[in-house]
């Protein structure tokens, strides 16, 4: 079961992210236990975790967000599949810095992308699903982990 400390991992790798990339932080709200379905928005990167731990990590951003964020990048191809590339990537890289606070046990998979689809959330014993709202200038995404 996920500790608080262990979910701050998540809080922090995902301000660091936008202070670094964005060279904007990001503000984070408080984090909250997942009940029934997630909203998700339009693309989402899922990152599958094994080893000692196991479950899901994703983050899951509109495409205005996206645009901006390519933009302070700057980067000025706003296709599909550089959209799909840029959440891949923030996924990636927060469950990347997780694994150096939870050990190499943590296994990490290549991220999967999905666009718009219903995100089911596996639920196993001793599973729970909490969720970091994320607000990056005017817009909201979520950072979903659900571990073991």
């Amino acid at each position: 079961m996920l500790r608080e400390e262990e979910l701050k991992t998540f809080v922090d790798g995902t301000t660091r992210y936008f202070e670094v990339a964005a060279q904007q932080p990001a503000t984070i709200g408080s984090p909250y236990l997942l009940e029934g379905d997630v909203t998700v928005h339009d693309y989402t990167g899922v990152i599958s975790i094994s080893g000692k731990r196991e479950g899901v990590v994703y983050f899951t951003a509109p495409r205005a967000m996206l645009t901006v964020l390519l933009m302070k990048m700057q980067e000025s191809d706003f296709s599909h599949e550089n959209m799909r590339d840029l959440v891949g990537e923030v996924t990636n890289t927060i469950s990347g810095n997780a694994r150096k606070d939870f050990g190499h046990d943590f296994v990490i998979s290549v991220p999967s992308v999905l666009t718009g689809e219903k995100l089911q959330i596996p639920h196993k014993a001793g599973m729970r699903s909490f969720v970091i709202p994320i607000n990056w200038r005017s817009h909201s995404a979520k950072l979903v982990v659900s571990l073991t």
